[in-house]
């Protein structure tokens, strides 16, 4: 988790819709990002590719992979990005999708008791992608537990009718990126082809690097700035 304490759930939610409403009041469209997720599983190939690369004998087991899936698409558009970003534990699992492999599998322990691990920092939607003056790029996040979440991005940016044939100057989630992350909350298009690029904890010199002579390649940016960072925690961001 990005987040030190315990979410006071209800208060978050009231600040939410309050800051959705502030902005939809100034002619702002708001997209959620659950909401176009749901939209984007509801097309048969964008559900299919999603489901192809979360589900298989790496990431749940060889002895789950029919059942999970079997499963998974029983359930509506709404309920599958739910789990997609809520996560999906064995005990979900119900009886009829369960076989004799489910006892082998209750034996594991942390992230491993979970088929689909959730993605609680999908909150934090700045990090995952960065709309640089008419593309965007698919970012590899620091942590390894937060890779998932650009995987879910590509699937609504390749999909969704309102993203897809985005341009994507950078970045692919199906690919190793080793030290190159790179992370939105680091990065500020300032305008007239300039971009701003932390090198913080989170965005690396390596990444930095790509992605400037990515921009410069294809016209996109004309100068990248980088500010060196304290390596700390209190000095995360740009």
């Amino acid at each position: 988790l990005l987040f030190d304490d315990v979410m006071w759930v209800e208060n978050a939610q009231r600040d939410h819709a309050d800051f959705v409403a502030q902005l939809t009041e100034r002619g702002v469209e708001v997209v959620e990002l659950h909401a176009l997720l749901a939209a984007t599983m509801e097309i048969p190939e964008a559900r299919s590719w999603l489901l192809d690369r979360k589900i298989d004998a790496n990431e749940v087991g060889l002895g789950l992979v029919d059942d999970t899936r079997a499963f998974l698409d029983t359930l509506t558009p709404r309920r599958l990005s739910d789990h997609l970003i809520g996560g999906l534990a064995i005990a979900d699992l119900p009886e009829e999708f369960r076989s004799a492999y489910v006892g082998l599998a209750r034996e594991g322990t942390g992230a491993r008791e979970y088929l689909l691990p959730p993605l609680p920092n999908t909150l934090y939607t700045r990090d995952t992608t960065c709309w640089l003056y008419g593309g965007v790029t698919l970012n590899p996040l620091y942590w390894p537990a937060r890779h998932d979440e650009t995987l879910l991005m590509k699937a609504v940016y390749t999909f969704h009718p309102d993203f897809r044939g985005s341009t994507i100057w950078w970045g692919d989630p199906e690919k190793d990126w080793g030290r190159a992350t790179f992370e939105g909350g680091d990065i500020m298009p300032v305008g007239n082809g300039v971009v701003l690029m932390g090198m913080s904890e989170r965005t690396s010199r390596q990444a930095i690097t790509q992605v400037a002579a990515a921009l410069f390649a294809q016209g996109a940016a004309e100068h990248v700035i980088v500010a060196g960072m304290p390596k700390l925690r209190s000095a995360m961001h740009l």
